[in-house]
């Protein structure tokens, strides 16, 4: 590579499997990593409890500047992250409160835009491996190994449903929850969910984490060779 910052774009729908296999593979190329997907679940979980409305745009833009992230390889997330400096865990980040509103927060374009001017300043500093659903084609547009990471809808579910219990959060009606998250990031006027163009595609229905590792560990390697 060359001597700027190894940046690894993995982009794709919920529970497709971003935040396991972007954990895993930074494990082995001993870069960080960060799930960008938390942010904004740590500004729904502030909405919610400080009763801020999903709608309201202008006090949501006012709390992004309280969500503090740490990346540290050894934290069970693979970083951490605060609100209001109170750090949440995975249960309160995919608790069904927050996941039910953090989409419709997402979608407003001046949170995206402060969001994105966060992370951008994260990997600024950092060799990363980047999880969420617009990485490579907004948040790290020159990213030198992009990846959109897919999977059937029923394959997702059993995924999202086996993170959840993990997670002690109770799973409910998750098909119908992904469907509708799948409709609202692909349909939204701002970043809607798409591959990039140089992307590369993988479906991930009939792999193991560790299998999808592999092909996007080989990508890196290939990719190094060619610069």
């Amino acid at each position: 590579m060359s001597d700027a910052h190894l940046h690894i774009a993995i982009d794709g729908p919920a529970a497709g499997g971003k935040s396991t296999v972007g954990r895993r593979l930074a494990r082995r190329l001993a870069l960080r990593y960060f799930d960008t997907g938390a942010m904004y679940r740590a500004l729904a979980y502030v909405a919610r409890r400080d009763g801020i409305a999903p709608a309201d745009a202008a006090s949501l833009c006012e709390e992004v500047r309280r969500i503090r992230v740490d990346l540290e390889s050894d934290a069970p997330l693979g970083f951490r992250i605060f609100a209001n400096g109170a750090e949440l865990d995975e249960e309160t980040l995919h608790s069904e409160a927050v996941t039910s509103i953090v989409s419709e927060i997402a979608a407003h374009a001046g949170v995206r835009e402060k969001m994105v001017a966060a992370q951008r300043a994260i990997a600024d500093k950092h060799d990363i491996v980047m999880a969420g659903r617009d990485i490579g084609t907004v948040v790290l547009p020159n990213a030198q190994v992009k990846v959109f990471l897919t999977a059937s809808v029923a394959a997702r579910v059993e995924r999202r449903r086996v993170q959840l219990e993990h997670a002690g959060v109770r799973a409910r009606q998750l098909a119908r929850e992904i469907e509708e998250r799948d409709r609202l990031d692909r349909d939204r006027a701002v970043a809607p969910l798409v591959p990039a163009s140089d992307a590369y595609i993988i479906d991930s229905s009939a792999m193991s984490a560790d299998q999808v590792v592999d092909a996007i560990a080989d990508i890196v390697e290939r990719t190094a060779q060619r610069r």
